[in-house]
């Protein structure tokens, strides 16, 4: 009993004492969100703003994820919060701990590392059977990453121009596609950019996500001159959980590129 309770760690490893299998669950984290409710949506009873999956998700919401209302979280009542240390931030973790609450945090910055988190929040802190979806994204995801086939940067931000860097789970999963992320060497985690760091000979291509910022086909492309462009729902390159499933093979088949401007 002793190893089983020393065990009970969230990836952080802080400790957790919660109820052996989670029925109130507080998600603060979209993509887990989108987990809970589509696995045991009974037991979601509150979520942020953004957490936007699944669509039909009528649940009370409790602000965003760097502003959590944690009155409303408290009121809630749930045996278990669920966090992300990138997601969210170390002080509203900490009010709630020492309002009582139990929160379990994830952390994730590779592909392989969003599959054995997950594991581990459903065994350990949740009690829930291991769902199937995670075991699909298992299948898709395992093995070492392919040949490289192109070189791209993902662009997350405009004015100024941000885009994915280095030690992040976008990042990973672009790898585990087969492209090179050109600012995969950077200091940042998601550095500031100039655009002429991103329109140039030496890019296959700029991936455009819709989210965090919202590039559309009139906000976005037509900045490019010489890079070819790519708009991308940004939940696949982003989200971990049952969007994995649906990014290998929408990643890999979306239409290509437009051609660059001569």
């Amino acid at each position: 009993m002793g190893n089983v309770l020393a065990m009970r760690v969230d990836d952080l490893g802080t400790p957790y004492d919660g109820p052996r299998v989670a029925a109130r669950v507080v998600s603060l984290v979209p993509s887990i969100t989108e987990a809970l409710a589509t696995d045991r949506p009974e037991a979601l009873v509150g979520a942020t703003d953004w957490c936007t999956h699944p669509s039909d998700l009528d649940v009370p919401r409790v602000r965003g994820t760097k502003n959590p209302d944690l009155a409303a979280v408290r009121a809630l009542a749930p045996d278990l919060v669920v966090a992300n240390k990138e997601e969210n931030r170390e002080l509203d973790v900490r009010r709630l701990r020492e309002a009582g609450v139990r929160v379990w945090v994830t952390d994730i910055e590779t592909v392989p590392q969003a599959l054995d988190s997950l594991e581990r929040l459903y065994e350990v802190a949740l009690g829930w059977p291991r769902p199937e979806w995670l075991g699909r994204a298992r299948a898709l995801w395992d093995g070492p990453p392919p040949a490289v086939t192109q070189r791209v940067a993902v662009a997350i931000w405009r004015d100024p121009w941000m885009v994915v860097g280095a030690r992040t789970f976008t990042g990973d999963l672009v790898r585990r596609l087969g492209w090179e992320n050109a600012f995969a060497g950077s200091v940042e985690r998601y550095p500031k950019v100039d655009l002429a760091d991103l329109d140039r000979d030496d890019l296959d291509l700029v991936l455009l996500p819709d989210e965090p910022y919202l590039f559309t086909a009139e906000d976005g492309p037509e900045a490019f001159a010489r890079t070819p462009t790519r708009l991308v729902p940004g939940r696949l390159l982003t989200w971990y959980g049952p969007a994995l499933v649906e990014a290998r093979p929408a990643l890999g088949t979306t239409p290509a590129p437009r051609a660059a401007q001569p």
